[in-house]
């Protein structure tokens, strides 16, 4: 007789953490079978992947925090044909009924990915986005802190000594720079003030300049992807390097995971939400989403105001109908999050297609 058995179906969900991730798993009528906490190594991920499998055919799992504590379990299930769904925010109701603990989030992240509730499908981290963002995390953090370098090299020229400060009081940011980075004090006598004052302006401006270059080969690495990633989208009207970059990084790898150009706009919270009662039909600012994707929008949305005639014949037409300044921004980042969002789909289908051709 044939063996016409078959193995149950079971859904797993994940908490993740640094060093320990607490996984559960439920069944087909939501209930929790079993709950067991691996470590976040590669023989980790492999026995928690057995032991989901242990317990039947693994439909997807819910995980937390995929873009950082549960990267490298979804990188794994990905590449073990599993699907992963992203587990946002917890049940609020259900957390002031039972607490909080490990365990019981993993049985939520369970509960959500079996009823794909407060799930999204996360973005992919193994290709060239990815490259970019950690480009763009190393760029940022040096930008900040050339910045700091900066608002020091005042301050301590501000309570300098009066030779010095005498010196200095009517140089530009470059000169000043590179007059404190060419000092050469006598570090000998650093228990002196003004000596110990040139020292620190010295160390400030090299830092400065040593993140000068710093940034600078990290831009033309980024600008080298995004040309290679979105070439059209820099040929559009006040959209840079540093724009592009946080729209494709909010898109991430594989932007087919967006339904529709509105989810897009959600993502990026550039979809206004209604907030119509009675006779008053209105609309009021979306204050979710992502918040870099946001102001990048907002950033190309008052370029095109300043210089794009066509978005200026729009804005004016818009103000004779009776709309705001805020008002009218609201819709031109709304439009440049279709138009980006049209972009970056026909360049995933170029490059999908490109791909099946080799």
């Amino acid at each position: 007789m044939p063996d016409t058995t078959t193995s149950p179906v079971v859904i797993g969900g994940v908490d993740t953490h640094t060093d320990l991730h607490v996984a559960a798993v439920v069944d087909t009528h939501d209930r929790v079978i079993a709950t067991e906490a691996f470590p976040t190594t590669r023989a980790g991920y492999r026995a928690m992947l057995r032991w989901m499998r242990s317990h039947g055919d693994i439909a997807r799992v819910g995980i937390e925090c995929t873009g950082s504590y549960g990267a490298g379990l979804m990188r794994h299930l990905n590449q073990a044909g599993i699907e992963v769904l992203e587990v946002t925010a917890g049940d609020k109701a259900d957390r002031r009924k039972r607490g909080k603990n490990d365990t019981i989030d993993a049985e939520q992240a369970a509960h959500a990915a079996y009823a794909r509730r407060r799930t999204v499908t996360p973005r992919a981290h193994d290709g060239m986005v990815e490259s970019l963002r950690a480009l763009k995390i190393a760029r940022s953090t040096a930008v900040k802190a050339r910045r700091v370098a900066l608002q020091m090299i005042h301050a301590l020229i501000i309570s300098a000594p009066e030779e010095l400060r005498d010196q200095l009081r009517n140089m530009t940011r470059m000169q000043l720079i590179r007059t404190l980075a060419a000092w050469r004090p006598d570090t000998t006598r650093y228990r002196d003030p003004v000596t110990a004052t040139k020292m620190s302006l010295k160390s400030l401006a090299r830092r400065h300049l040593e993140l000068n270059d710093e940034i600078a080969d990290l831009e033309v690495a980024m600008h080298a992807l995004v040309d290679e990633l979105a070439p059209d989208l820099i040929t559009r009207p006040g959209i840079g390097y540093e724009s592009a970059t946080q729209l494709l990084i909010t898109a991430g790898d594989n932007p087919n995971r967006l339904a529709s150009e509105g989810s897009f706009a959600m993502l990026c919270g550039a979809a206004p939400l209604p907030a119509s009662s009675g006779k008053t039909t209105r609309h009021r600012l979306n204050r979710g989403g992502d918040r870099a994707a946001n102001s990048a929008l907002h950033m190309i949305a008052i370029s095109r105001w300043r210089i794009d005639p066509t978005t200026k014949a729009y804005v004016a037409r818009k103000k004779t109908e009776g709309h705001s300044n805020p008002e009218i921004l609201r819709l031109l980042k709304r439009y440049i999050a279709r138009e980006v969002y049209y972009l970056l789909r026909n360049q995933q289908r170029a490059v999908n297609q490109g791909t099946l051709a080799a």
